[in-house]
């Protein structure tokens, strides 16, 4: 037990005591939170040291695999990846130590508060002596001086009257005086009983104290001891792998595995053949052709690894044959599947050509797609109210899918204002853990040296998916997804890989409050999990994970004058019909004889961050029915052999006619009516902003951003009564 110190040192001659132990157990308090921040600030270190050990891991495992070396790094990369295992699991530990003090500081605070409740009447007996000593020692005072001064005047002679008043107030200052004394006494009873149970209970609340923050503290040394025992453990394992790691081995481990045989070549025969010529002129008159077929034969480039050459064997009565056979490898799309309902849709949209006319027109169907890609309008609920998929994502600035008249935009530069391509992206079910590569045609046009600031370019793009039903806004249902695309010129490769540790290249994604999820490359990518700002997140490259795809990138296709890297995808939280950028109300009115159509959209600024036009607006609808005429306003298009009716519209924006707000109009004669009313498919494409507002900044030296392309377009966008 501990001696009750608090107790005799606590009762002070000015009555003290009961502040500064309380205030010594506020103090308990703001320890138990900095020890918190200690440890937390531990597990920060330990984490960054974790993911350097890993960095270093795999460039380990990237060094060369040539010569007899090469084995060794397989024993680096093993040993550094089990201590940045260790590192990691001293975090794991650490992190729920955090939890338990944490919880700690949480029941201190309301215990605490039980505290000054219970302590309340003791620090009224504190006031209560104190307030009795002042009063105490000024009734002391004016005794003394009323005493002084009936002596006085008794000593001087004074008048019976002077000396009677002098008698009387000396009386009162002794009896105040006595009152007080009694009273201090009472005071000073009670206030050493009750400050005698309150110094014990804040002893006992200290020791309580020190006790936990000591239990923690042994909790953080035994995790930090049983990670420096497995630290050890690794290096001892690593010291015995070394050791096992003989000349002898790495030697016949390389003549294993790179020898070219133990059999010795054969003898030399007695008599030498005289080797044939190549094509010996006259020698087969029906070969000559096929000679000089071959002479100047010009085989065409292909792509990467897309041909290989055989030849026949020799043959000693013959000349020798050759034969070059090229067989390009089918492009791999595996990075590239789009969704088969997103196809049918922009199918259903695209390829059709346009005339205004007047009445029902006879339109080849090669010009519209088959009847079997109709937008289907039953499963719409179920598609975009199934859990959460970054699907359906748009190829970064590459040209939208128009009607065959239209011209399709140009493709958005990015390494260089001058360079025409278009951004390729993955439209997978999820973020692809691999970047696609996109190329330019042409040159390089940039040249770096590594003191430049490296150029690079960055590519927003955005998919809105939207099903409206009738002219209800509540029944709107709204899905945004997007990703972020990087572009890095040719010339950047050559500083990469020349320099051994290239500047780290940093950005900040800003604007991301409205994001809902955001899924990185993780193969390229680093981020900090404890990031608190809501409204921004840091992100920093692998640099030699970048630097070895871009170098591989290159080797496959060493034309490019730039590659694009598929850096991040995401969602973005929507807030039903406000979150469309083009609101629809559609209405039929169906009769045996006749349909009747129309559709209401409103141009919706507030859904983009910075409004920019709509273009390429174009409307699908299916008509069943037997329609043998059509009226429309504005006038659409009518395909009869495939039932659909199509319109397509100038830009939408606030400037149009009622600033942006229209109906499109049509009056069908059916012969088999009446009609069924039909889901209608609308398709367009914004350039130079975003529905999110997402943005980057590069953070850091070294790189500087070329360029911003910012888009969004359609992915299913439909409508139905």
């Amino acid at each position: 037990l501990v001696s009750s110190f608090f107790v005799s040192e606590s009762l002070g001659e000015k009555n003290n005591g009961f502040d500064v132990l309380y205030h010594n157990m506020k103090h308990g308090q703001i320890s138990s939170k900095e020890l918190t921040d200690f440890i937390r600030e531990r597990a920060t270190i330990e984490e960054v040291y974790a993911r350097s050990m890993t960095k270093l891991a795999k460039s380990a495992g990237n060094f060369s695999q040539l010569g007899t070396f090469a084995p060794v790094w397989d024993v680096f990369k093993t040993s550094t990846d089990k201590l940045a295992g260790c590192h990691m699991e001293l975090v794991r530990k650490l992190q729920e130590l955090i939890k338990e003090v944490q919880k700690y500081v949480d029941d201190q605070a309301k215990a605490h508060k039980k505290t000054k409740e219970e302590v309340a009447s003791t620090l009224e007996a504190v006031q209560t002596i104190q307030t009795t000593a002042v009063t105490l020692h000024k009734s002391k005072e004016n005794y003394n001086a009323k005493t002084v001064e009936q002596e006085r005047l008794r000593k001087e002679g004074a008048t019976q009257r002077d000396l009677e008043k002098a008698g009387v107030k000396a009386k009162k200052a002794t009896e105040a005086y006595k009152g007080l004394v009694e009273k201090y006494a009472a005071a000073k009873l009670e206030f050493e009983q009750k400050m005698a149970e309150t110094a014990q209970k804040f002893q006992d609340i200290e020791e309580s104290h020190i006790v936990h923050m000591k239990n923690i503290i042994e909790s953080y040394t035994q995790s930090v001891d049983e990670t420096h025992v497995q630290i050890g453990e690794v290096h001892a394992e690593f010291e015995r792998n070394m050791e096992n790691t003989s000349v002898e081995s790495l030697i016949q481990k390389l003549s294993e595995s790179k020898g070219t045989g133990r059999e010795r070549p054969g003898k030399i025969g007695a008599k030498p053949r005289k080797r044939k010529t190549f094509a010996i002129p006259g020698r087969r008159k029906d070969n000559k052709d096929t000679d000089s077929t071959f002479l100047n034969l010009c085989v065409p480039h292909a792509k990467e690894n897309s041909f290989y050459s055989s030849s026949d064997s020799e043959d000693d009565d013959e000349p020798r044959k050759f034969r070059v056979e090229i067989k390009p490898v089918a492009p791999n799309n595996g990075t590239h599947q789009t969704r088969a309902s997103i196809d049918q849709l922009k199918a259903s949209i695209g390829n059709i050509s346009l005339s205004p006319p007047t009445s029902v027109r006879q339109i080849p169907a090669a010009s519209f797609p088959p009847k079997s890609v109709t937008p289907p309008h039953c499963n719409c609920h179920h598609w975009l109210m199934s859990g959460y998929v970054l699907t359906n994502q748009v190829r970064p600035f590459s040209p939208p899918k128009t009607l065959s008249n239209a011209s399709p935009p140009p493709a958005a530069p990015l390494a260089r204002a001058e360079s025409s391509s278009s951004l390729s992206s993955s439209a997978s079910l999820s973020a692809s853990n691999t970047p696609t590569v996109g190329t330019s045609r042409g040159p390089s046009p940039v040249t770096l040296s590594s003191q430049d600031a490296l150029p690079i370019a960055v590519a927003f793009t955005e998919s809105v998916n939207a099903y409206f039903k009738g002219a209800d806004p509540t029944k709107c249902i709204v899905k945004i997804t997007g990703d972020m695309t990087l572009s890095f010129p040719m010339g950047i490769i050559k500083v990469f890989t020349s320099n051994p540790s290239p500047a780290v290249l940093t950005f900040k994604l800003k604007n991301t409050s409205k994001l809902e999820q955001v899924l990185p490359n993780q193969t390229l990518l680093f981020s900090d999990p404890s990031q608190s700002d809501a409204n921004s997140k840091d992100f920093w490259f692998n640099m030699q994970a970048l630097t070895s795809y871009l170098r591989k990138a290159s080797e496959q296709n060493p034309a490019a004058s730039y590659y694009n890297v598929d850096i991040l995808k995401y969602q973005v939280s929507s807030n039903g019909i406000q979150s469309t950028p083009l609101n629809l109300a559609v209405y039929w009115k169906c009769t045996p004889s006749t349909t009747d159509l129309r559709l209401d959209y409103r141009y919706n600024p507030e859904s983009m961050l910075c409004p920019g036009p709509l273009s390429n607006v174009q409307v699908l609808v299916p008509v069943d029915g037997g329609v043998t005429n059509m009226q429309s306003l504005p006038t659409a298009v009518w395909n009869s052999e495939l039932n659909k009716t199509l319109w397509k519209l100038s830009d939408i924006s606030e400037r149009s006619d009622n600033e942006g707000s229209g109906s499109l109009r049509a009056k069908f004669e059916l012969s088999d009516g009446p009609s069924s009313p039909s889901t209608l498919a609308v398709q367009f494409v914004s350039e130079g902003s975003t529905l999110s507002g997402v943005d980057m900044d590069l953070l850091g030296t070294g790189y500087r951003l070329s360029l911003n392309k910012k888009r969004f377009a359609t992915g299913r966008y439909m409508a139905e009564c």
